[in-house]
């Protein structure tokens, strides 16, 4: 009986870290992180065309994202704040790319919608504390 407790005690951690959603769990947000990551990582580098080619998909993206079923631990007022405001960011990166803005502009939007997706991670994450 003792030894049955204590294999309990020390499994029982174990079993409620992984009964816990991680944002990677959310699909969206994960389908998101992919054109995200595909197009900041060469802008940083000042490799603009991914973002160019790919700014309607991360539109597609961040409004299928936002009208997802989020896990229950991520379905918060704020998450669905920042997602409202990932999208509109999209949508004004979009209409600039079609309008043929400066690089530095698209960057600097870039970065904004960057920093937004990484707030709401931020969330997510902050949700298991």
């Amino acid at each position: 009986m003792k030894k049955m407790i204590l294999m309990l005690a020390l499994a029982l951690p174990a079993l409620l870290a992984t009964a816990q959603t991680k944002p990677s769990d959310w699909k969206e947000l994960k389908a998101f992180h992919g054109v995200m990551s595909e197009t900041f990582h060469p802008a940083e580098e000042g490799k603009l065309d991914p973002i160019k080619q790919r700014a309607t998909e991360m539109v597609e993206k961040a409004k299928t994202w936002q009208k997802s079923v989020a896990p229950a631990e991520f379905d918060k007022p704020e998450i669905k704040s920042n997602l409202d405001k990932l999208v509109k960011g999209a949508k004004e990166l979009e209409k600039m790319v079609k309008k043929g803005a400066a690089d530095a502009d698209l960057t600097k939007k870039l970065t904004e919608l960057h920093d937004v997706f990484h707030a709401i991670v931020g969330l997510c994450k902050d949700e298991h504390k």
